[in-house]
C-alpha cells in the first residue's frame, strides 16, 4: 500500500512549502494538503516537533525541516536525479535557488525604506549573474539536469515564479532556462495543481 502523506504548511502559495506541493502534484501522488491560518499555527505551534513549518507526516511519523522534507520527497517519488552524480547536480541547482529565494525573502521582509532600496539593488545585481551561471550549466533538453524531469526543475519554477509574474521576459536571454519553465508548465499533475491552486500569499 501507498504510503499517506499529509503536508502543512502555511496558506500560502509561495515559500519553500510550495516546492514540496509542486513535487507531488508532479509526481500524481495524492497528498492531505493542509494550509493554515497564521491564527490557527500559533494554536498547532506548541504541539509541533519543532516549533515550525513546514511538517510533513507519514504513517503517524512527522519530519520537519523544508530541506529535508523536499529530498525525502523527491526521493520517494523518484524525482532526485540517478543516484550519484545527477543527483549531487540536482541538489546543487536545489541549493543554490535556495541562495536566491533567501536574498528575495531579505527585501520582501526588510522593514527599513533605507536597507530595503540596498537590498533591491544587491539583488538587481544578483540575479543577472545567478541566471548566467545557471544557463552555463543547463542541460539542453529542458531539464537543468539530465534528460527528464527532477526536482531541480521544479525548485527552479518555484523559485522564479514570482519573478516572471513581475517580468514575464526576465528569461529572455537564458533560453535554456526558459525552456526548463516550460518542461515544467507541460507536466501534466503541475499544470492541473497550477490551474487548481488557491493564489494566497503569506
Amino acid at each position: 500500500m501507498a504510503p499517506k502523506y499529509k503536508f502543512t504548511y502555511f496558506k500560502a502559495s509561495v515559500g519553500r512549502g510550495e516546492l514540496v506541493r509542486l513535487i507531488f502534484a508532479a509526481a500524481g501522488v495524492e497528498f492531505e494538503d493542509v494550509r493554515l491560518e497564521r491564527e490557527e499555527w500559533r494554536l498547532l505551534k506548541e504541539t509541533s516537533p519543532m516549533g515550525q513549518l513546514p511538517m510533513l507526516e507519514v504513517g503517524g511519523q512527522v519530519i520537519c525541516q523544508s530541506g529535508a522534507i523536499f529530498r525525502y520527497a523527491a526521493k520517494e517519488t523518484g524525482l532526485s536525479g540517478a543516484a550519484g552524480w545527477e543527483e549531487a547536480q540536482v541538489d546543487m541547482f536545489v541549493s543554490g535557488m535556495e541562495d536566491l529565494t533567501m536574498k528575495m525573502y531579505g527585501v520582501y521582509f526588510e522593514r527599513d525604506e533605507a536597507k530595503k532600496e540596498e537590498k533591491k539593488t544587491a539583488l538587481a545585481t544578483f540575479v543577472p549573474n545567478f541566471l548566467r551561471n545557471y544557463e552555463k550549466l543547463c542541460g539542453s533538453d529542458g531539464h537543468l539536469v539530465g534528460t527528464s524531469l527532477t526536482y531541480a526543475d521544479l525548485a527552479f519554477f518555484n523559485g522564479m515564479d514570482d519573478i516572471l509574474k513581475k517580468q514575464p521576459d526576465a528569461l529572455e536571454k537564458y533560453p535554456r532556462l526558459a525552456k526548463v519553465v516550460e518542461s515544467v508548465k507541460a507536466n501534466k499533475g503541475v499544470a492541473t495543481y497550477i490551474a487548481e491552486r488557491p493564489e494566497t500569499l503569506l
